[in-house]
């Protein structure tokens, strides 16, 4: 059991997202602390600055204005400081060329967002309960989309 809160971050350019979002992370059975940003420009000037506080996950919507998840994660994945956080998509998209390009850039897992509450929180107690380094390891596209 961690000591400390996970340290979750989540871009979505979709208020009421963010807002559905927070309230399923309420009642998910973990110590956390949830920043939010509005799109991927806001949530990249804060990982870029020298002493924030990095995330134990991102959750990155694909598309939002300014910056793109789809941006977001390759800045991520070729900086070596943040290389190394683990990157949840999440997402309305289900389309397999989404699928594939975040795959294959460095995504740890592809969430299509759900519609229902109970299954939102389902699926982000999942994501939180995830071995990430086993999954980063052995990361395969079989275990990359997580099903409801």
């Amino acid at each position: 059991m961690r000591s400390t809160p996970l340290q979750i971050m989540l871009a979505d350019d979709d208020e009421d997202d963010r807002l559905f979002f927070k309230e399923a992370f309420e009642e998910v059975k973990i110590k956390y602390e949830i920043s939010t940003f509005n799109d991927g420009e806001q949530l990249m000037d804060y990982l870029n600055t020298p002493d924030s506080v990095l995330p134990d996950i991102v959750f990155l919507d694909l598309n939002m204005p300014r910056k793109s998840g789809m941006e977001c994660l390759r800045e991520i994945r070729q900086n070596d400081r943040l290389k190394k956080i683990s990157v949840a998509i999440y997402s309305t998209s289900s389309s397999e060329q989404d699928i594939e390009e975040t795959f294959t850039t460095g995504a740890n897992v592809y969430i299509k967002k759900p519609n229902d509450f109970n299954m939102l929180k389902k699926v982000l107690s999942d994501v939180v309960h995830i071995n990430w380094q086993q999954i980063s390891e052995g990361l395969s596209k079989d275990n990359f989309i997580l099903s409801l």
